[in-house]
């Protein structure tokens, strides 16, 4: 996925809300839309360089939406909107390990009490998936969520029952990150998310994980991650 050419480098200074964060831009503090509703306190620290993608048009309190952070010398891609793009790209080149090659894919499809990502139509039938946006990596684990989140055991729960009906279904964590070479679930963040899960995964739902190449100009899914016990983790 590319991100263009314009992207502006500025500085962190606060945050306000969830979608909102002052930066300091060419000398001068700027508010930014932030496209992630998890804490990321990992990466918004004090001074953290930033870049922004231009995005001024009517009725916008905003001029930027928060792109790229770098912390610790790595290069993080906050928009939690861009998984799903990521995934559906990946999937429509046939480059998802395990999912193939769907023959069409179709965004913010709803099964049951849920809304999903994409549905993928396959020769044997449908597929829904949920792909989650993760930022937060330690010891070189990725862990998702980094504060607990109702939605996330729905969506599992929800997707099981696409099993129980007939269907394919699929959860995708997107590490966005180059960083980590494993992926948890961070249960001691949300215990219910984590059983939620394990329980999905029994039922016969896929379970994927990748990480991302970030660059000031792309981000695009690399390698498959194995999936590890949270108690696994070393240190």
């Amino acid at each position: 996925m590319l991100l263009g050419d314009d992207l502006v480098e500025a500085r962190f200074i606060r945050r306000v809300n969830r979608f909102l964060a002052m930066v300091e831009l060419e000398g001068c503090e700027e508010g930014v839309h932030v496209a992630n509703s998890g804490r990321l306190r990992e990466l918004f620290l004090p001074g953290a360089p930033l870049w922004l993608k231009p995005a001024a048009r009517p009725g916008r309190k905003t001029s930027y939406d928060l792109a790229l952070v770098e912390a610790a010398g790595i290069l993080v891609s906050a928009d939690a909107r861009l998984p799903n793009a990521l995934v559906a790209e990946a999937a429509d080149a046939g480059a998802l390990d395990g999912i193939g090659a769907p023959s069409a894919i179709v965004r913010e499809s709803t099964f049951g009490e849920s809304r999903f990502d994409l549905m993928l139509e396959h020769e044997n039938g449908r597929q829904y998936v949920e792909v989650k946006s993760v930022t937060l990596v330690e010891n070189g684990v990725g862990l998702f969520p980094d504060s607990p989140t109702l939605r996330g055991a729905k969506h599992l729960n929800t997707l099981t029952q696409a099993i129980q009906a007939g269907h394919r279904a699929a959860v995708v964590f997107v590490v966005q990150r180059a960083d980590a070479t494993s992926f948890a679930a961070n249960e001691p963040a949300d215990p219910a998310l984590a059983e939620a899960l394990s329980r999905a995964i029994a039922a016969g739902v896929e379970a994927y994980a990748y990480n991302c190449r970030v660059t000031p100009s792309e981000v695009r899914l690399d390698r498959r991650l194995p999936i590890i016990p949270f108690e696994s983790i070393p240190g």
